[in-house]
């Protein structure tokens, strides 16, 4: 298993795309297939998107994962910005506060085998999800 943390901090565009790659690098050489390799960026993209979109500055945190005989990625999306008031809400598919297509949280659900969020408005959000190999 790979030992390793990675830590990219999230406040633009560039620092997305760098999510996304060191996403996809990690997922590489754990040895994910190339479509689970896409479907970890992607769910990073989404993530670190919506960082910047209601929280302006925050990271994504790249880690290895083992249970109970299998490895996974993990990938924890945090914040200090507004938080989020109705959790619910958020996750419904479509729904957007900002007029996008809705497709951020419910999508990144979807992607991942397991998804989790904690959220305090006024004190930010994190999510944490995980792909298992």
């Amino acid at each position: 298993m790979v030992d390793v943390e990675t830590r990219v901090p999230v406040g633009s565009d560039v620092e997305i795309v760098t999510a996304r790659q060191k996403g996809r690098e990690l997922a590489a050489r754990m040895g994910f297939s190339l479509s689970d390799q896409t479907i970890v960026a992607t769910a990073i993209s989404e993530l670190a998107r919506n960082i910047v979109r209601y929280a302006k500055r925050g990271e994504i945190l790249l880690r290895a994962a083992a249970d109970n005989g299998r490895s996974g990625l993990v990938v924890v999306a945090r914040d200090g910005g507004p938080g989020i008031a109705d959790v619910g809400l958020a996750m419904q598919p479509g729904y957007s506060s900002s007029g996008g297509l809705g497709l951020g949280l419910s999508g990144v659900r979807r992607l991942m085998d397991e998804f989790e969020i904690e959220t305090a408005v006024g004190h930010g959000t994190t999510i944490t999800v995980r792909k298992w190999r």
